[in-house]
């Protein structure tokens, strides 16, 4: 017979930030199970506990969530990048790019032992390869019946909306009339799309958004801006106008947010500087061939405007942690024969420092944008081990342009509103929700992550529980691996 005053764990003398975005209050937390049992003053002399964790000048707050995550659970279940900035759920299956046997690799993810819980989107780029459409660019009703048809069954399956790549092929290739089409499903089961918009340059970045907005009207559905930012923008009235056009769109009817990183450099493929007429369905050596001039001119053009040579730092062997400016220099050639020569459209990933500082600051202080690292355990960029900790680092104790409670509402609240989690009892700390706890010193946060060394862990976050699983204790893992594969019900 079970004692009625037995806990599993009592987080005591805390300041619990609940994740709603509400002032921080004192009170304790009772877990049994998987559960937060108890939020209130308790008598420590009432109950027993297995684990008893004193939370004195410290804040206790939800698990934080990643919206926009990347990585292979079938590969790094432990994810200790994520957990050691405090992040205690992922979403992968971005930029349109997820297993085309959705049901089966969640199966699969199930079976290994996770320490933390991990949640996707179904990719629209893997939905036209599935469905045979793959490079079309007008394909028939019946082959957008068949994508749509494939979207709702890997909602049915469990997966929470449907994200897009629309700058990267296939899904460059995409019209309206198939976002739309496409957008139908997640209307009618209650999902979101997240989407890598057509482009993210300053010129066009609004018109790409003008676009995602209008697939969130056509599918009666929820959007979000995945790692919103304006490539060459400047200021903060440019990020001003962004932010009113999201705002008009919602008293339009749609309901649009966007997640973001705390960092100036983007991190993608090589092929984001090539011209899609040196892409597929073209062929490239044929490119080179016939139109290496003009070639060499639009690489030499698009490179200076992102800020010339040296704001491309390479991520991928063999050039990882190099600068396009110094493999040129190396190899004793000009920086767009090195692109067309040494590298091509897939030869190689990067970070790209093509952001304004003040512009993303202000993005980022809307209240319709979260945290989202855009980040694995693998790519040579900081975001991925930093991220979390970041924010509260530099908009929080640095800058002071966000209380705690508002930072930790777009790192927890935010995200589990977006993508529906909150309906499943995650993101916030309230009693009856699942146990994904943190307790940390906000003083003691620190991103030690950098561009030189991307795969430093974040510290500061003395305790992380998932599950009601402490998977951190004091700063250190405990080899615990409670994490779950969401579903969406």
């Amino acid at each position: 017979m079970t004692d009625k005053n037995s806990y599993d764990i009592l987080i005591k003398n805390g300041t619990i930030i609940d994740g709603t975005g509400n002032p921080g209050f004192r009170a304790d937390i009772l877990v049994i199970g998987e559960q937060i049992i108890l939020i209130k003053d308790v008598d420590p002399h009432s109950i027993t506990a297995k684990t008893t964790i004193d939370a004195t000048n410290m804040v206790v707050t939800p698990g934080f969530i990643d919206n926009h995550a990347h990585g292979n659970p079938l590969n790094t279940p432990e994810f200790k990048n994520f957990s050691a900035m405090g992040v205690t759920t992922i979403f992968l299956g971005q930029d349109g790019v997820s297993s085309e046997n959705i049901s089966d690799w969640m199966n699969d993810v199930d079976a290994v032992e996770l320490a933390i819980n991990i949640g996707t989107y179904v990719g629209h780029g893997s939905i036209r390869n599935q469905a045979g459409v793959k490079l079309d660019p007008k394909p028939s009703y019946g082959d957008r019946s068949k994508m749509a048809r494939l979207v709702d069954e890997a909602l049915e399956a469990g997966c929470f909306g449907l994200s897009t790549g629309l700058e990267y092929q296939p899904g460059s290739f995409s019209e309206l009339n198939e976002l739309i089409a496409i957008a139908k499903p997640v209307g009618k089961r209650d999902g979101v799309i997240s989407s890598h918009t057509r482009n993210e340059d300053d010129e066009a970045v609004q018109n790409s958004i003008a676009e995602l907005i209008e697939q969130g009207e056509g599918g009666n559905c929820a959007v979000n801006i995945s790692h919103l930012k304006v490539v060459y923008g400047q200021g903060v009235p440019r990020a001003e106008e962004i932010l009113q056009q999201m705002k008009d769109a919602r008293q339009q009817g749609v309901s649009i947010t966007a997640d973001m990183y705390p960092y100036q450099a983007s991190y993608t493929g090589i092929g984001i500087v090539f011209p899609e007429w040196a892409k597929p369905p073209y062929k490239y050596e044929e490119v080179v061939r016939t139109q290496r001039d003009e070639l060499a001119s639009f690489l030499k053009k698009r490179i200076q405007m992102r800020n010339g040579p040296e704001a491309t730092l390479f991520g991928t062997a063999p050039w990882a942690g190099k600068t396009l400016k110094q493999v040129a220099t190396e190899l004793a050639k000009s920086f767009e024969d090195v692109l067309i020569d040494d590298i091509g459209p897939k030869g190689a990933s990067g970070a790209y420092f093509v952001m304004d500082q003040e512009l993303q600051d202000r993005l980022f202080l809307d209240p319709y944008i979260m945290a989202g690292s855009d980040g694995s355990p693998s790519m040579r960029h900081p975001r991925g081990y930093g991220s979390f900790a970041k924010v509260i680092r530099y908009y929080v104790k640095e800058k002071k342009l966000l209380k705690l409670e508002q930072a930790i509402y777009k790192m927890s609240g935010l995200p589990a509103k977006t993508v529906g989690l909150v309906k499943q009892n995650r993101g916030l700390l309230k009693e009856g929700f699942f146990a994904d706890i943190l307790v940390f010193d906000p003083d003691q946060i620190k991103d030690v992550a950098t561009f030189e060394n991307p795969h430093e862990l974040a510290s500061g976050f003395d305790w992380v529980i998932v599950n009601g699983k402490i998977v951190r204790s004091e700063g250190e893992f405990t080899g615990q691996r409670p994490g779950k594969m969401l579903r969406k019900r």
